[in-house]
């Protein structure tokens, strides 16, 4: 069973990227499903929206891109990921340019360059 993967972005520069990830998804060998599940309208209770969807999904990945450092739903995101115990992954998101980690990344946490076998590797756990 392939594994849920929530998308963690900067909705204001990466919604391309989401739609490029969510394309991958189809392809017939993925061994990782996409639910857009996107919150686009704030709303007080974002954040434990945020948190069950965090809390049903395998892993979270976060494509990263030059202004991922100061979007805080993204660090928020990140964060509860980390108290959650949800697994997450940093992907650089354009090539030629370098992604920013969110502000709530561990230090040691690498991102990754964005490739079809990076993400398998990824998402099966190689991190």
């Amino acid at each position: 069973m392939p594994t849920r993967v929530f998308v963690n972005l900067d909705y204001d520069y990466g919604k391309t990227l989401k739609d490029f990830l969510i394309g991958q998804a189809k392809n017939p060998d993925s061994p990782f499903e996409i639910h857009d599940w996107s919150i686009k309208e704030p709303s007080p209770d974002w954040k434990v929206k945020a948190r069950a969807r965090i809390r049903a999904s395998g892993v979270v990945a976060v494509l990263c891109g030059q202004h991922t450092h100061q979007a805080t739903g993204v660090a928020i995101e990140v964060q509860i990921a980390q108290e959650e115990g949800i697994p997450y992954l940093l992907l650089n998101g354009y090539s030629g340019q370098t992604g920013m980690k969110p502000t709530t990344a561990e230090p040691s946490d690498k991102i990754y360059k964005w490739t079809w076998e990076n993400l398998e590797m990824l998402v099966g756990g190689a991190r």
